[in-house]
């Protein structure tokens, strides 16, 4: 990576650059952290660590917090393995379609499929009691097992579904002629090129899982994790340093992990193919193995679609499961007044935080792969703690340290961004949440897209005398542009849908739809919170579909001759 950037200029544009981005990552993740520690030492905040051997209360919820972690990784990590083994071995009918219901979850509210699920299948459920004449008990960890395994499995399914279609089909023809049936070539070639992928997954999920607010509000009942007690600290108890140390203690486990996969992610990689795999795949045709591979597949996909089907049905009825009658006043109370408000206010925000997010992101990438040349691997690190931090010690790390003035010696430094007071409402600092939990995924996948081209472009551009910023406008950003566009989409989903660290910052005057949501299904207003999410949903898809058509506009991007960048 250094060479890389042997002969870039480190000018003034890229000591610019680089202040900038040091400031964002200081002011969005290190300071709130740090308040974060300063709280949990306090003697409210210490008191959790040191009563934590003998408190059991303590430690059945540190025990509840990993064990669905665990739960939730293992779960989660094995169905998207199914999933995309089905779709990259098995020749059906219906493949893309299925595909497209798999990846419904990432693009809604975090806790529409647990509003749904209690519908469908609670004590009250659609099918459980009127269909099935049960009435199970949903809340707890069996409902919080359910709804987070089919909200974050997705994550690991993209993830492996990538992986299988690049390893090269010339792998299992060389076992097959050497005499391998194929569960050998599936345990001994397969499986062993995955493993980097697997774990990943699984650490993925695991973090995801332990860091999930919503969910755990809405259907965890009586089992209390530490993200939910950490809520419950600053919003019931007003015991700041007790939320502060909850958080730390839920920040430990996520952080240890996110290392750990980043470390396994560097160190076990596999290249498998020297170029782009050639062949074709032999697909299962028959067997017990494709018909449970299918079944399992088919029932997933079915069981998200009638969930999702029954949040389009329940924003219509009157009463979903009482009163069926179809009726438009739910979308009445989401597109007019304060519902209304809430969703002009959290698109605006989204749309102002997109654009910063992708260029974060984009900058950071340009930074570690071309031009810093020590510390760069630190610097990715503090880039991705925004994703790394979960969004409960996020939120409480803001709503501590920018609920009142920054002051260095006495000066005020940044006046009050949340709380009652707060300049604009409190809306820049939900358009800083928005930004750092966005931007990691852009830093990625440009870092990724610029691995791929040569640096030799960069350096021309430079001899020609070019400065580093007309280096970076012309030339990197039109190279990198896919990746800058697929930051964006993820950028404005993610705003879009997060609630963990927002929760804690809103105000009267800034009204946030997936707060809404959450407020709504909280009070048992079904209707309400299911037009919210199809609101939500439609607003996401339109945007993601408009930056999609904008990639296909362009497949690939011509920039100015290097003659013309003066």
């Amino acid at each position: 990576m250094a060479s890389n950037r042997k002969n870039a200029k480190f000018d003034i544009f890229t000591k610019i650059a680089l202040i900038f981005v040091i400031a964002i990552i200081i002011l969005l993740v290190l300071l709130p952290l740090a308040n974060i520690f300063k709280f949990a030492m306090d003697p409210g905040g210490r008191v959790i660590f040191t009563d934590l051997p003998k408190s059991l209360v303590d430690q059945e919820i540190v025990k509840n917090t990993l064990k669905l972690g665990l739960t939730v990784g293992t779960l989660g990590t094995l169905l998207g393995f199914f999933l995309a083994y089905t779709q990259t071995r098995i020749e059906f009918k219906g493949k893309r379609i299925l595909h497209v219901i798999n990846l419904i979850p990432i693009i809604s509210p975090p806790f529409a499929l647990a509003t749904a699920v209690i519908v469908l299948f609670g004590r009250s459920g659609l099918i459980t009691r009127d269909l099935l004449g049960l009435r199970p008990t949903l809340y707890g960890y069996p409902g919080l097992v359910i709804v987070l395994t089919l909200s974050f499995f997705p994550v690991a399914y993209m993830n492996l579904l990538g992986m299988m279609k690049s390893l090269d089909p010339a792998l299992d023809e060389a076992g097959s002629i050497l005499g391998a049936n194929r569960w050998k070539i599936f345990k001994s070639i397969t499986v062993p090129l995955l493993i980097p992928g697997i774990a990943g997954s699984f650490l993925l999920l695991f973090i995801e899982s332990i860091a999930d607010l919503a969910n755990p509000l809405i259907i965890g009942g009586g089992y209390t994790v530490l993200a939910s007690r950490a809520y419950i600290s600053i919003n019931g108890d007003y015991n700041i340093p007790g939320a502060a140390g909850y958080s730390l203690l839920l920040l430990i486990p996520a952080l240890l992990v996110f290392l750990i996969q980043r470390f396994w992610s560097q160190r076990n990689s596999v290249i498998s193919v020297t170029g782009k795999p050639t062949g074709r795949i032999n697909p299962i045709k028959s067997g017990p193995i494709k018909y449970l591979l299918l079944t399992v597949t088919w029932f997933v996909s079915i069981l998200i679609a009638i969930v999702y089907l029954t949040v389009i049905m329940g924003s219509f009825a009157s009463i979903i499961g009482v009163n069926n009658a179809l009726t438009l006043e739910h979308f009445r109370y989401v597109l007019s007044g304060f519902g209304g408000d809430s969703v002009k206010t959290t698109v605006i925000l989204a749309l102002i935080a997109t654009p910063i997010a992708g260029m974060v992101g984009m900058l950071i990438a340009w930074l570690v792969i071309r031009r810093v040349k020590r510390g760069s691997q630190i610097l990715d690190f503090l880039g991705m703690l925004g994703i790394a931090v979960p969004g409960t010690v996020i939120g409480i790390g803001y709503a501590i340290t920018y609920n009142d003035a920054v002051r260095i010696g006495g000066h005020t430094i940044i006046p009050q961004l949340s709380g009652g007071g707060a300049i604009l409402g409190g809306a820049i600092v939900i358009v800083m949440v928005y930004v750092i939990r966005s931007s990691p995924a852009g830093q990625r996948s440009g870092i990724a897209s610029l691995q791929q081209i040569d640096p030799s472009i960069d350096e021309a551009s430079a001899s020609l005398g070019a400065s580093g910023f007309r280096t970076f406008k012309l030339v990197t950003l039109p190279l990198i542009r896919g990746a800058f566009l697929t930051g964006l989409m993820y950028a404005f989903a993610h705003a879009m849908t997060t609630l963990s660290p927002i929760i804690f910052l809103v105000t009267a005057d800034t009204p946030i739809m997936t707060q809404k949501i959450l407020a709504e299904a909280d009070q048992g207003r079904y209707g309400n919170s299911f037009a919210f999410c199809v609101v939500l949903i439609v607003i996401v898809l339109t945007v993601m579909g408009l930056i999609n058509l904008a990639v296909r506009g362009r497949k690939t991007t011509s920039y100015k001759p290097l003659a013309m960048v003066k």
